[in-house]
């Protein structure tokens, strides 16, 4: 058994016993889904930039250029689900022993490495390929170091927790001005009205998804792991997260006039909007793990739908 591993009940042997590449297949899937992510930061990485491209009344970027703007996404997020490692740890040792890194299968050590190789990965593409980008990427890079160390108030954010969630999901829209400029910042362009509007929408699907994922029926509660549903009762947290999906569905709606999507686009927006409300409204009168997931399911189908129509709607149709 390696030394720097962390040993519990929830340990196994086959696993911390691994090859590296086995042991970050399995963290991956359980923390950070590669083949979802892939689907999902790709559909919010082409609509950041298709949407800029549509406000701005030009041919989308070409193919390469899009595939460094989605490497870069993805790779910002899962710099993100790192360090959001690091500054769990000590309540994962105490309450989540089942997850990855307390149970042995890949060490905080590992996975530095891992954040350092990718962060050398970013600069030196852009170096060689978009040098102009590292001005919105140290800005990118500042936002979240004062993420990683809780703004200097980690005691107060864990004690006002509606401050903690808009100050850190604040990331999202700004991880989309980095990725739509590879559009209007590499242009020399200024940020369209469209795009504040399409911004807007990526910081409230943020608080979607968030808040999605963190519905429980009461027996799904436990110590230590923080859900909105323990936080705000399980009626009031479905009742919340219905009110930020509508909110974003009128800001989605706004961002569509702007790009000047066709009467199908905003119907086809409208009818995700209205399926993908159903499982909170069902929730309301009967609590079921089954119709929480639904929830989840649901923040992410809303999410993966509502980008493609406002970067694609005007392309497809």
């Amino acid at each position: 058994m390696k030394k720097h591993q962390l040993y519990n009940s929830f340990t196994q042997k086959n696993e911390i016993e691994a090859n590296f590449i086995k042991r970050f297949y399995i963290y991956q899937k359980e923390r950070f889904p590669l083949l979802a992510y892939i689907i999902l930061i790709g559909t919010f990485s082409f609509s950041a930039i298709a949407y800029s491209c549509i406000c701005r009344n030009v041919n989308f970027v070409d193919i390469p250029t899009y595939l460094m703007g989605f490497f870069m996404a993805i790779s910002l997020f899962l710099l993100l689900r790192i360090a959001d490692e690091h500054k769990d740890f000590k309540d994962d040792i105490r309450f989540r022993q089942n997850l990855p890194v307390p149970r042995g299968v890949i060490s905080l050590k590992e996975l530095s490495n891992i954040a350092w190789i990718l962060i050398s990965l970013q600069i030196l593409l852009q170096i060689a390929f978009y040098p102009k980008m590292l001005y919105l990427y140290t800005f990118v890079m500042l936002y979240m170091f004062l993420m990683f160390k809780e703004f200097f108030v980690a005691d107060w954010l864990k004690k006002h927790q509606f401050y903690y969630a808009i100050t850190h999901i604040a990331i999202v829209p700004i991880v989309d001005i980095y990725v739509s400029g590879f559009d209007w910042f590499l242009a020399g362009a200024n940020i369209s009205k469209g795009l504040w509007f399409f911004f807007v929408v990526s910081y409230c699907n943020s608080v979607v998804l968030e808040i999605g994922r963190k519905i429980r029926v009461p027996q799904q509660e436990s110590e230590g792991v923080q859900t909105y549903t323990s936080m705000l009762g399980t009626n009031n947290a479905a009742i919340f997260w219905l009110f930020i999906l509508s909110f974003t569905f009128l800001s989605a709606l706004f961002a569509s006039f702007y790009a000047n999507l066709s009467f199908i686009s905003v119907l086809i927006l409208t009818i995700v909007f209205i399926i993908c409300s159903i499982p909170a409204i069902l929730f309301l009168y009967k609590k079921s793990i089954f119709l929480s997931k639904l929830i989840e399911i649901s923040s992410l189908f809303w999410t993966i739908m509502m980008y493609l129509i406002l970067g694609a709607g005007q392309i497809i149709i």
